[in-house]
């Protein structure tokens, strides 16, 4: 294990540039996720780091040593895929012990170390068995005990767990992060997915077009988001465009009204409400009373998520806790609901 540099790593194709300048610290031990949409540039920064992929500038640093240029098998670091890219015609040992092979490792010590690799996944009993005789979670984990096996001093994921099942996915993600905390393993992993990245994630960095708009926690990320871009991609949001008319008031492109702490700069602007900061019958006192329209309502067992229309340009989506009743709400009913004014994010502009 080892700390992790990346200094204005930039990739172009052919004049466009597909990374712009990613400069990361990661300290040894640390799980980082790289969170973004399709094309944002997150699996060619992981590709870079991995030695499959040359940078167009800046510079990749394992362990205080400049590692840019180097071919993968000279960099240590071990890469589960997206596909789990198992040679089907070996067996499950002789997939994990394969990188070993390529490093010159005696058959012994080979034999030794993917056993102790198979051990900690879990499928010890399973060495003889060929990939197709195996289930998608335990490929998986297969592709996982191979780049543990070489004992890399940096752990590589793209996009592992998107070819399982919800179910299965939710496990084996657990399972990657408490062996990854196990083990001390410094650990990044590439992902669109916002539930796996917040699961397992000491720190989140969010990309799009290629550059990191936010690093940071969880918590950062979800209730101090840097841009209307980070707040709209982490959990739920519903965006309201306006204008700030004066300092703590914000007025929507429908006309509404609303009370808003972050409503600081006159001129136009974007409201960011999280859904379960809205609740139904508010409280006379409540700083934005409103009533709205149901025009879809979904029952998701733990909440119920209302679309209300409250003019005839704005939509509002809320979350209400399912306590017993809840679904009795639906499209056509009207509603009324409210937030503080403490509620709520401003940014300027209205894109």
């Amino acid at each position: 294990m080892a700390r992790l540099e990346l200094e204005n790593l930039t990739k172009h194709y052919g004049g466009q540039a597909t990374v712009r300048g990613v400069t990361l610290d990661i300290p040894d031990g640390e799980f980082l996720v790289l969170l973004g949409p399709s094309g944002c540039g997150k699996t060619t920064t992981l590709r870079m780091i991995a030695g499959f992929i040359e940078p167009s500038g800046g510079s990749v640093r394992l362990g205080g040593q400049d590692i840019t240029h180097r071919p993968p098998w000279r960099r240590n670091t071990g890469m589960v895929f997206q596909s789990y890219a198992l040679f089907p015609h070996m067996t499950v040992a002789q997939n994990v012990a394969f990188g070993l092979e390529m490093r010159k490792i005696g058959r012994a010590e080979r034999e030794a170390r993917a056993l102790e690799a198979l051990r900690m996944v879990r499928l010890d009993g399973l060495a003889d068995r060929l990939p197709r005789q195996m289930s998608g979670g335990q490929q998986q984990r297969v592709a996982l005990a191979r780049a543990l096996a070489i004992r890399p001093d940096v752990l590589l994921l793209d996009e592992p767990l998107s070819n399982l099942d919800a179910k299965l996915r939710e496990e084996v993600r657990i399972e990657i992060r408490q062996l990854q905390q196990q083990l001390g393993l410094t650990a990044i992993m590439v992902t669109h997915d916002q539930e796996e990245a917040l699961t397992v994630a000491d720190r989140l960095v969010v990309m799009a077009e290629g550059e990191i708009r936010q690093i940071g926690s969880q918590q950062d990320l979800y209730e101090r988001p840097a841009d209307r871009f980070v707040a709209g991609f982490v959990g739920r949001s519903t965006v309201i465009t306006g204008q700030v008319r004066e300092p703590g008031l914000f007025e929507s492109a429908g006309g509404l009204r609303l009370r808003c702490q972050g409503a600081t700069a006159p001129g136009a602007a974007s409201l960011v409400l999280r859904p379960e900061a809205i609740h139904l019958d508010p409280p006379p006192d409540e700083h934005n009373r409103l009533e709205g329209e149901v025009t879809f309502a979904s029952y998701l067992g733990p909440v119920l998520e209302l679309h209300l229309r409250l003019s005839a340009e704005d939509r509002i989506t809320v979350h209400l806790p399912n306590r017993g009743g809840a679904g009795l709400i639906r499209a056509g009913d009207r509603v009324s609901i409210g937030w503080p004014q403490d509620t709520g994010i401003v940014f300027a502009g209205t894109a």
